[in-house]
């Protein structure tokens, strides 16, 4: 007896049950009965191009394709009759025909779909004797290689770029034997979920271009691992090749990353194989670098921790470590610092207010699943260029927003193009900023203003609401599920404070969800495990509170101890981070890589594995640890675990005899328990918003092809549009103001320094405001990221 909801089909003598309107492809799939196919696509829409999927339906004139036929109530399918695999082998047939006879040299060869499906659906013999047509292969770019010869013309490649990247890119020009697939006009592809094309090719006519023709898919070896470049946790796979990573493929995660990974993710492991790779423990002798073993160069950072702690005090130490660590690492760090009586301890390292940070929650949470981003009616992102930041959560919002469910609004520096469409956009300078979500509060009825802080009310009362300010009060109070979420911009923001203030009282007036989009792979790991100034692990309050990480570059510390970071180009300020490094008395780097500007100030290096070479595990941005394991390290390198381990024995530090990355995780688990965050929190603490001038308002963001120091040397990734883009960007109303509608270079002066910059007119960019990406060679001659500058035509 069936549901009432669901109807009986039957599909090669056995029935089934099925919901109406569901795809004969769908059903055959959920019960394990195999149909041949190219086109289809579970993530795509349906275009029935390919035509492998026929089958005999009874009563049908013809054969149908599975993908494209919907079920009816007590329709007879066969897929295996004479009609049926008739119809397969001619598909297959014609197919084959254009197809070239390179599969020994092809990198798909072992893993391609046509392969699999011509051993069972082709023909032994081919009857076609004329010659076979030639694709000439354009060059779209540093990331994927086209051998189009090869394409069956299934446009998997052409409906992603529609329909999941929000931009195509690739399309299908001409007809039949003269249709090609490429881009309309010669450029390169530039999404930043590009390379996705080369998984669902069911051919090798686009495959990836740094790992061409390398190893064959049967020779290399595959391991588990998680994106260690943003807060989203994308599952994936590291593919090596005789102890190499030469692949990254995602895995399948439909709760996070559904079938999909950034191309962040999916090339930033060629930076492994970057000349600046650390490859023994190094120490400075009369300001000479020499290669040395590592108990001496433990032995060296012990002296020098001991000596800074007995003739100035632990306070003269400072710890940074990168919000990519590893949550063992992270807590090792905290344990370490916590033996030392050291207080000075964060991994916020471009964060500048932390007026506010003792009334934050447990960790900053994205206050819901991923999943659940889909089923909110409107979001408010504040401070957030999420698609370049955050892809895989931008494609979330992108395909609820194509699927009519979702409103987006931005406040943001600069009207960013997220390839979304956007219901309501405000753009204003990072002070103005505030202005502005003050105004969308004002327009929320029911919002206290009596209940604000001193400073908000200041605020209030200078903001007057606009159309646009008004629009977004009215679509957050007119949802039933609607999102208000901080994004990376937001949080380095020298008015974080106020702006966290104003997001959380919109949120709880119009009754939605308040969340943070952070840095980082592992900055929830971090808040968790305490490091930060202010807190002990699992969110207890420290008796005294120490220094953040702004603080202690701001007031030098004697001795820095620095993980996985590269502080010109990772702090918030990276000429106070030059200064304070370089004028330390000891500087201890434990670090995958080496630059001329750490050989300068560091006298320790020390080399640890980076992610693809360590066990370890993050805690994404919804709360969920996932653990992964390394490959086997490169040279003398050692995970950064075992270091500090024995770190931890040089000091005598009782509970540091761990075996095992997992045996840290069980302690640190035991510790923290159930850490479940509903991102509640009063703040009452807000720095004071200055007053408004007439001045350039500098804001930043970071590239995301160099948000650290992986991605930073992956060449690949610094060969495309997105990394090459370094040039300062004001509107055409500023430029006439500062007469540079001609020019196009400036000198761009911050805090006494200047640098020289290409300079670019654009409109999206708010008044008042030049635009410039942070973490850039040019950008470390400067100040912070957000401040006054001065511009002039070089």
């Amino acid at each position: 007896m069936s549901d009432s909801s669901t109807i009986t089909i039957e599909i090669n003598g056995q029935k089934l049950q099925a919901e109406p309107g569901t795809m004969l492809i769908d059903v055959a799939d959920n019960n394990g009965i195999i149909i041949p196919r190219f086109c289809y696509h579970k993530k795509l829409s349906i275009a029935a191009n390919c035509r492998m999927c026929l089958v005999d339906v009874e009563k049908a004139p013809k054969p149908l394709p599975a993908c494209a036929t919907p079920v009816m109530d007590g329709m007879i399918v066969h897929t295996q009759s004479p009609r049926a695999i008739s119809a397969q082998k001619s598909t297959m047939e014609f197919l084959l025909i254009n197809h070239p006879l390179d599969c020994p040299i092809c990198d798909q060869g072992g893993e391609c779909e046509l392969q699999d499906v011509a051993m069972g659906y082709g023909g032994d013999t081919s009857y076609y004797t004329e010659g076979k047509r030639v694709v000439n292969d354009k060059d779209i770019g540093s990331l994927i290689a086209t051998e189009m010869t090869r394409c069956i013309h299934c446009t998997r490649c052409v409906r992603f770029g529609t329909e999941i990247a929000g931009m195509r890119e690739l399309g299908a020009t001409g007809r039949g034997e003269n249709m090609r697939i490429g881009t309309y006009i010669e450029k390169a592809v530039s999404s930043e979920l590009s390379g996705n094309v080369i998984d669902i090719c069911p051919v090798g006519a686009l495959t990836a271009k740094p790992s061409r023709y390398i190893a064959r898919a049967w020779e290399m070896l595959q391991s588990s691992s998680i994106s260690p470049h943003d807060c989203v946790g994308s599952n994936m796979s590291v593919h090596t090749f005789r102890g190499k990573p030469v692949r990254v493929v995602p895995q399948d995660n439909e709760a996070i990353n559904e079938c999909w990974i950034s191309d962040r993710d999916r090339f930033s492991y060629k930076g492994l194989e970057s000349k600046e790779r650390l490859q023994s423990p190094m120490i400075k002798v009369d300001g000479q670098w020499r290669e040395t073993d590592w108990q001496t160069a433990l032995e060296k950072t012990f002296a020098a921790l001991q000596d800074t702690i007995r003739n100035y005090g632990p306070d003269q130490i400072g710890m940074l470590i990168s919000p990519n660590s590893t949550l063992e690492e992270m807590y090792l760090f905290k344990k370490l610092a916590k033996e030392l009586k050291c207080r000075n301890i964060d991994h916020r390292l471009r964060q500048t207010d932390f007026s506010h940070q003792e009334q934050a929650p447990l960790y900053p949470s994205l206050g819901m699943s991923i999943e659940e981003i889909g089923q909110s009616d409107s979001i408010l992102l504040i401070g957030s260029d999420v698609r370049r930041e955050q892809p895989i959560i931008a494609h979330r919002i992108r395909q609820a927003v194509r699927n009519g469910s979702l409103a987006l609004c931005t406040i943001n520096c600069r009207d960013y193009d997220l390839n979304i469409p956007v219901t309501a956009s405000i753009s204003a300078n990072y002070r103005d900023m505030v202005i502005s979500l003050a105004g969308v509060a004002k327009g929320i009825s029911g919002l206290d203003q009596s209940s604000l802080p001193h400073a908000a009310r200041a605020v209030m009362g200078e903001s007057i609401p606009t159309a646009d300010q008004k629009a977004i009060s009215k679509q957050l109070e007119s949802g039933q599920t609607t999102r208000i979420i901080i994004g990376n911009q937001a949080i380095n923001s020298p008015y974080y404070s106020l702006l966290e203030i104003f997001a959380r009282e919109i949120a709880n007036a119009s009754n939605s969800q308040f969340g943070y989009l952070t840095e980082g792979a592992n900055a929830s790991g971090g808040w968790i495990t305490g490091i930060v100034s202010h807190r002990d692990i699992a969110g207890e309050t420290e008796a005294e509170i120490g220094l953040n990480a702004h603080t202690m570059l701001e007031q030098a510390r004697n001795l820095y101890v620095l993980h996985n970071i590269e502080p010109e180009l990772d702090c918030a300020d990276p000429q106070m981070a030059l200064s304070a490094m370089n004028n330390a008395d000891f500087v201890v780097a434990m670090t995958p890589f080496v630059t001329t500007s750490m050989q300068s100030y560091a006298d320790v290096l020390l080399p640890v594995a980076p992610f693809s070479e360590t066990s370890g595990s993050y805690i994404n941005i919804e709360g969920k640890i996932q653990s992964f394991s390394g490959v086997g390290v490169e040279h003398e390198a050692r995970p950064a675990w075992k270091v500090l381990r024995v770190l931890g024995n040089y000091f005598d530090i009782e509970g540091f005899d761990f075996n095992s990355s997992t045996e840290v995780l069980a302690e640190v688990t035991e510790i923290i328990g159930n850490f479940d965050c509903d991102n509640k929190a009063q703040i009452t603490e807000a720095v004071t918003l200055a007053d408004r001038e007439n001045i350039v308002y500098r804001s930043s963001e970071v590239n995301m092809y160099r948000s650290d120091n992986l991605v930073r040397r992956s060449e690949p990734l610094q060969n495309t549009k997105d990394a090459r883009d370094d040039a300062i960007r004001i509107n055409s109303q500023l430029a006439e103001k500062l007469g540079l509608k001609k020019a196009n270079r400036v000198l761009v002066t911050q805090n006494g320094n200047t640098a020289g910059m290409m300079l670019v007119i654009d409109d999206s960019v708010s008044n008042d405001t030049a635009w410039m990406p942070s973490a850039t060679n040019v950008s470390t001659k400067l100040g912070p990221m957000f401040g006054v500058i001065q511009l002039e035509a070089d």
